[in-house]
């Protein structure tokens, strides 16, 4: 069990490497700070949020996030909106054609991605699904 443990543990690790090398090359192709370009996967997963929600998802201070909105609304990936709900709240928004533009970057990785998990049938992706559940913060 031990070196079952171990193989997955490396095997997360060989994963999460791979995903911030990955990212940080698609960043600086686009122009963008290597965190930058995680607030667009956070807006991709949990839809538009505050930037004070942006804050707890990523741990960085309020005032880091507003430079990163700013970086990536002067870039055109995304938009500062009013809440309909409550105008007083502004809402970090993905702007239109953002996700064309980062499509093409990320292709490959969401084939194989597709490939994989259509090996598995529905018992072992509901055990991979609240594996990763208890490992990705909401």
């Amino acid at each position: 069990m031990d070196e079952l443990r171990r193989e997955v543990t490396e095997g997360v690790l060989r994963m999460i490497a791979s995903v911030v090398l990955h990212n940080h090359a698609v960043a600086q192709e686009l122009g963008l700070g290597a965190s930058d370009s995680q607030f667009l996967t956070l807006l991709d997963v949990h839809g538009p949020l505050t930037p004070g929600r942006l804050a707890a998802l990523t741990g960085l201070s309020t005032g880091t996030v507003t430079g990163v909105v700013d970086r990536l609304e002067r870039a055109g990936f995304v938009e500062r909106v009013r809440d309909a709900g409550d105008r007083r709240r502004v809402l970090v928004t993905p702007a239109e054609g953002a996700g064309a533009v980062l499509a093409p970057h990320y292709r490959e990785q969401a084939e194989h991605l597709d490939a994989v998990l259509a090996r598995r049938d529905d018992d072992e992706l509901r055990v991979i699904a609240a594996f990763l559940a208890e490992l990705a913060p909401r």
